[in-house]
């Protein structure tokens, strides 16, 4: 067999030139192509919170809500009423395709829902629900909040869940508190309890009428140092005494003027009032 045209070998030199490129280039490309096809992780920010078992359709509660069978829009329902000033309450359709309860305020406004005839076994009952508070209050100094009010007749409007912004700290840290009655208005502020932004949380506190203690859980995590009783409390040197409740309200209200942000925004979703500990799961 004669020897190829000269055209012939440059031809088949250049191809086997070009193979070996290819070869070397293939894991690189394969790597960007997998980096690029692949989902990005769903932030704390912007991820729905999980649901557990479906504890509205189980029964067992004092009252549960999950926004499941509301439409989407203002927020409106038969078993709870709404208390707003400068505040909007909005069931919104989360990226899980779950709904959840959209509490919006401007200043120092509130918007809550409020559970109406609540009569808890005893007086004593636990509460569970999952939230995201967008930011938190950075000015004016020592601004309160609160997310979880419960009153009845008796002078202390009890908040299990609030906090408020320590400019000494440059922190919002959550506290257990109360108005209105013979301890004064106190936020019992830890620092072992910083209030986190953007993230979704379960939050479970218990009233216990035997010592008219509050104790509270954080995703399931006890926190003790948040826990408030009779005589262990942050009002003036009095008992602390619940009073007969009937009414609890959820949502938020910002009690000082010109605060920093200028609006507020939280998402609320699995709501549960019981005789016994819901849990998280």
């Amino acid at each position: 067999m004669g020897a190829l045209p000269d055209d012939v070998l440059y031809f088949c030199r250049c191809h086997r030139e070009k193979e070996r490129v290819v070869r070397r280039l293939l894991p690189v490309v394969s790597s960007c192509l997998a980096l690029l096809l692949s989902p990005a992780p769903a932030s704390a920010a912007s991820a729905s919170p999980s649901h557990g078992p479906d504890t509205c359709a189980k029964g067992g509660t004092l009252f549960c809500e999950d926004f499941q069978s509301l439409p989407v829009g203002g927020a409106a329902s038969l078993k709870w009423g709404v208390d707003t000033k400068h505040g909007t309450l909005t069931v919104e359709r989360g990226p899980r395709g779950q709904k959840m309860l959209h509490v919006h305020t401007e200043g120092n406004g509130r918007a809550f829902l409020k559970v109406d005839d609540f009569a808890p076994p005893g007086n004593g009952f636990y509460g569970r629900l999952r939230l995201r508070v967008k930011a938190f209050p950075t000015a004016p100094d020592w601004a309160h909040y609160t997310l979880v009010e419960a009153t009845g007749a008796g002078p202390e409007i009890v908040r299990p869940l609030g906090g408020q912004w320590v400019p000494t700290l440059g922190k919002d840290l959550w506290g257990v508190g109360a108005d209105g009655g013979p301890t004064g208005d106190w936020t019992n502020w830890r620092e072992s309890a910083p209030s986190r932004a953007d993230v979704w949380q379960c939050v479970e506190w218990r009233m216990d009428p035997a010592d008219n203690a509050i104790s509270l859980w954080f995703d399931g995590v006890p926190k003790p140092d948040l826990t408030v009783s009779t005589r262990s409390h942050g009002g003036n040197d009095v008992d602390f005494v619940f009073p007969r409740f009937d009414t609890v309200k959820i949502g938020w209200q910002l009690y000082q003027p010109n605060p920093s942000p200028s609006a507020y925004d939280l998402w609320v979703d699995d709501i549960a009032l019981s005789s016994r500990r819901v849990g998280c799961a």
